[in-house]
């Protein structure tokens, strides 16, 4: 016959305090989960599905065995140990997953899907043990805190009680990491810490009940920190072939590199690291074959003759490190331009490493917010209104909906222009097609450039109706002074147009399913054998 340990009211107490932190743990883990593999498998809808899909099966599992092991072994010792376990297998995460995401983050570089696909398969296997076992603290404690099995008259308002205060530690959980932590100390070490600190309350739980007994399980934070003194050394991800690494750090939002090549030319590499999202050149403001230069073209579609000095201002929707700013302010002088990022990380970065500062650009204004939001706020009317926020995986849907480019119209001068950079595949134009027929419904011409050597196109849109004609017209018509990088964008702008065709998807405030379609997209680009085309993208 199994007996059980009748709880007092001071063993209750701690009690609460251990379920409050192990919801606490649990909902930090899952959180630095998304973090631990978006740095580098990126932070997609595929990606969040797969965390957050496998943490509720594990905590499934785990609340199913916590009754039934309640029921068999229903001792303060037992939960407590259970805690223990938890505590030190959620600080291993981490430790044993780094080599694994090391070498995915070399395979995503090179391109090799099976052997990224089977890192991303084993590191969420990591947490099936941790995150099971922390799933059966509430049922075990609602068993401890019931106390004998036939005290039934309070088990309601126990069990409430138990789930109630289980919660409001996730709520701790859920923003802690993400707002404070990770920016500050990054994954690795917020995982630790809040491992830490389960740890520290089920061994200060589980020394009130076995006393002195309890110091045999310190071989764990002892094996904990020895790990951690051997497997975290260098960066998750080396600099490419050819290039040093000068930053690495993690923000709210990214993990960020800085990376430097041997000519002293700068790039901002986020997550994973597939694309460039900011170059630095000590000697030019970049080469005008890249995405960021195609921005350049966009006032030009209007009628000719159009003067660089009739550019008055400049909004950027993605501002990075400011390339494309440091670019408009070369070829037309400090004209008011608004840089709105919504990553503050980045923003110090691109400060940093990037002259992207007040001495530097002092006619830049910076927006460390949502695009859309603030967009919205600003008082001056733009002559182009760029938008460079949106790469697939990462779409902020809301950034390309109808209302949206109404919005963006609205914030334009009577001769403006928009342009966004739009992310395809060799074979696959939907996203492209998709947001051609949305802008379609606010802006009277639309135009589109195929960045050469990459995954991008530049869809450009006119306040005015203009013809693709305008921009050959307007390329003859620059006058000598113009800045070679105007000139040798326009040139690549006339040789890159392709014709818009828009699709029948249209995109509102109410339906945007622009995951969606960028997970088909991507899907596809995979199975078809493209990844052997990333390792070839400037």
């Amino acid at each position: 016959m199994t007996t059980t340990q009748t709880p007092s009211r001071n063993a209750n107490r701690y009690l609460y305090l251990a379920v409050f932190t192990s919801g606490m743990v649990t909902l930090a883990v899952e959180l630095s989960a998304s973090r631990l593999l978006g740095n580098v498998f990126g932070t997609s809808n595929i990606v969040w599905a797969n965390v957050i899909g496998l943490i509720l099966l594990y905590l499934a599992a785990g609340y199913f065995i916590g009754g039934s092991w309640a029921d068999r072994s229903p001792h303060f010792s037992t939960f407590y140990r259970i805690m223990l376990w938890g505590a030190f297998l959620s600080a291993l995460i981490p430790l044993v997953s780094r080599p694994v995401l090391v070498g995915a983050a070399t395979a995503v570089a090179g391109a090799e899907a099976g052997l990224a696909l089977g890192s991303f398969i084993s590191v969420l296997l990591l947490f099936s043990v941790p995150i099971t076992l922390l799933g059966c603290v509430s049922p075990f404690a609602i068993r401890l805190a019931v106390g004998n099995a036939g005290s039934v008259q309070d088990a309601g308002k126990t069990s409430g009680r138990i789930y109630a205060i289980s919660t409001l530690g996730s709520l701790i959980g859920t923003f802690t990491p993400t707002l404070v932590l990770i920016p500050e100390l990054g994954t690795i070490r917020t995982f630790l810490l809040f491992a830490g600190f389960l740890y520290g309350v089920a061994f200060v739980g589980l020394w009130q009940h076995q006393g002195r007994m309890t110091a045999r399980w310190l071989w764990m934070p002892a094996v904990i920190a020895l790990l951690a003194v051997t497997v975290l050394d260098g960066p998750l991800r080396p600099a490419y072939a050819g290039n040093t690494l000068i930053y690495e750090g993690e923000s709210g939002y990214n993990y960020i590199q800085v990376q430097e090549d041997a000519q002293g030319n700068r790039y901002l590499y986020l997550n994973e690291g597939q694309g460039i999202h900011s170059q630095w050149s000590p000697d030019t403001v970049s080469d005008s074959q890249r995405t960021w230069s195609f921005f350049l073209t966009a006032p030009y579609f209007n009628a000719p003759p159009v003067s660089p000095q009739q550019v008055q201002s400049l909004a950027i929707v993605g501002l990075a490190a400011g390339t494309i700013a440091r670019q408009h302010s070369a070829v037309y002088g400090a004209i008011p331009i608004a840089g709105i990022e919504i990553d503050p990380g980045i923003v110090a970065v691109g400060a940093e490493f990037f002259e992207m500062n007040a001495e530097k650009m002092p006619n830049l204004t910076v927006y460390a917010q949502d695009g859309r939001y603030v967009l919205n706020h600003l008082e001056r009317r733009y002559s182009v209104i760029a938008l460079d926020a949106y790469r697939p995986p990462y779409i902020p849907w809301h950034l390309t909906t109808v209302e949206f480019f109404q919005e963006v119209r609205d914030r334009l001068t009577d001769d403006g222009v928009v342009a966004i950079n739009v992310g395809r595949t060799p074979n696959d134009r939907r996203l492209v097609d998709a947001l051609a027929n949305t802008m379609s419904k606010v802006f009277p011409s639309l135009y589109a450039m195929d960045v050469p050597l990459s995954f991008n196109t530049i869809l450009v849109g006119t306040v005015q109706p203009t013809r693709d004609a305008n921009l050959v017209e307007n390329l003859a018509a620059l006058p000598g002074d113009a800045h070679p990088l105007l000139r040798d964008a326009l040139a690549w702008g006339v040789a890159q147009l392709v014709p818009v065709t828009p699709s029948d998807l249209l995109f509102t405030d109410d339906r945007a399913p622009v995951e969606t379609l960028v997970d088909s997209l991507v899907l596809n680009f995979l199975l078809s054998g493209g990844t052997e085309q990333l390792s070839t993208q400037p």
